[in-house]
């Protein structure tokens, strides 16, 4: 999936001689070798059975002009609307032989025979190691799309950040310890794994991309750029489908109120318009419900406040437990309120690294964080009589947990989840007050650097919707 952080062409050791002067003129020409449309006519049958769910493929529609430029998109390269577009209308199809995954790549026979050795905890194994290879390959049928990827050495993810402005930046957002976790799994990853099968295999991987750095800069740019295949409804309890490179699709940068959207076909994918698309605006995909802090950590942007509706701001769980303690005075009270806490456990409504997800409009846990509520603040004799039910019965209407409906809950449960909302607060640097004056100061917001400014616009999202339920608590 196409990140906004600026694009440019691959670098380096793997680079492999100069980049062509105008790399957009030779993807588009590699498009039409490989059999894909870029702005074809819509045919009655399109490019096979859409997806369950999905749109259907649609008759009778003009031609769909699009353009592959830097010029009125949001960031490096996107794609543009030549001609007005209309919802339904084709966009593009990329041929399933034009996908780059450990099946398609030229080593894809033995990533095969060798799957079992090439699992770990990623999934991605099997897709980092066909990239190695074909990014050092001379002859490599996917050089031309190679062209138009950013400078690996350029990424924008935090993880490539300096730990110190990391941690000072983002402080109580969440990204600096998903960072940690993803840092030790890609050196891990890489020492047990990946190293041994290149060096095992030293005709298919030169000594140049034998290299810890330039692994974390492919895991990152799959983490942005690729794409995963959703299962059909009857595969939901199967594995994931592992992700594939998809030529065209990742030109698409994101917005949450996205005008186009992937459809998945047995010959094809497609990318479909969802809304209107004027003459000259820029075309958008969608990579998901993503929060800001999402966005930054696996893509390398956030959409500025207040344009990205999917934010959300997330409590700790362990940080509602800490402010039940806070509540509690004798050492047999505490004793209870753990007791509470495992009971929550066994049910699997908390953990010590989950987190209750709270959006704009609605809270996206709402089972677990009403469950918590409940059980933390029921008298100890009630959590007795429930404790022995096991069962939570019927749901009460006055419990539910919606954003509208926290200023109708219980006194205990709204002080609870204020107290949490409070603590959660505390982690972050700044206050809000700080922040809104540095947004409200374009001369001196202009004058922060681009990571300022990213992280500020995260930390910023978070604590408006805290203080929305801070109001709806008081």
């Amino acid at each position: 999936m196409a990140t906004q952080a600026k694009r440019r062409r691959v670098a380096g050791p793997v680079g492999g001689g100069d980049a062509d002067p105008d790399p957009v003129v030779g993807f588009l020409s590699w498009c039409r070798q490989v059999g894909l449309e870029l702005s074809p006519k819509v045919r009655r049958r399109g490019c096979g059975r859409a997806r369950r769910g999905r749109r259907p493929a649609l008759t009778g529609l003009s031609p769909v002009q699009v353009a592959v430029s830097r010029q009125g998109t949001v960031a490096g390269y996107g794609m543009v609307a030549r001609e007005s577009v209309q919802p339904g209308e084709l966009l593009f199809a990329v041929p399933r032989a034009a996908l780059l995954s450990q099946h398609t790549c030229s080593i894809g026979g033995l990533l095969e025979r060798e799957r079992g050795a090439l699992q770990s905890q990623s999934g991605w194994v099997p897709l980092l190691l066909a990239l190695l290879h074909e990014l050092q390959a001379p002859a490599s049928p996917w050089s031309p799309y190679f062209a138009l990827w950013p400078e690996l050495g350029r990424l924008e993810h935090p993880m490539f950040w300096p730990e110190e402005e990391r941690r000072r930046l983002l402080q109580g957002t969440g990204v600096p310890e998903a960072v940690e976790k993803d840092l030790a799994n890609i050196r891990s990853e890489y020492y047990s794994i990946v190293l041994p099968f290149m060096e095992a295999h030293p005709d298919l991987f030169s000594p140049r991309v034998r290299s810890l750095e330039l692994y974390r800069q492919l895991v990152a740019l799959v983490m942005a750029y690729s794409f995963q295949e959703p299962l059909e409804e009857e595969e939901d309890e199967k594995e994931p489908n592992s992700p594939l490179m998809v030529p065209a699709a990742d030109i698409l940068n994101h917005l949450a109120n996205h005008n186009a959207n992937l459809e998945y076909s047995p010959n094809c994918l497609r990318m479909v318009a969802t809304q209107p698309i004027p003459k000259g605006h820029e075309i958008f995909n969608t990579y998901g419900q993503m929060a800001n802090w999402q966005l930054i950590h696996m893509y390398g942007f956030v959409e500025p406040y207040p344009d990205n509706t999917d934010d959300t701001a997330d409590i700790q769980m362990v940080t509602v437990r800490e402010a039940a303690l806070q509540g509690t005075k004798a050492e047999a009270e505490r004793l209870l309120l753990y007791e509470r806490w495992d009971f929550l456990c066994k049910l699997e409504m908390v953990g010590e690294e989950g987190a209750f997800v709270i959006g704009h409009e609605e809270v996206l846990t709402e089972e677990e964080l009403t469950s918590t509520l409940k059980v933390l603040c029921m008298p100890a004799e009630e959590f007795r009589e429930f404790k022995e039910k096991d069962g939570w019965g019927d749901k009460r209407e006055e419990d539910s947990l919606t954003i509208t409906n926290i200023p109708n809950l219980k006194a205990s449960w709204k002080q609870l989840l204020r107290d949490s909302v409070l603590l959660t607060l505390q982690t972050y640097a700044t206050d809000l007050k700080s922040e809104q004056d540095l947004l409200s100061n374009k001369e001196v917001y202009t004058k922060l650097s681009w990571r300022e400014q990213q992280a500020l616009q995260v930390r910023y999202g978070q604590k408006m919707i805290l203080h929305q339920l801070l109001e709806l608590t008081s």
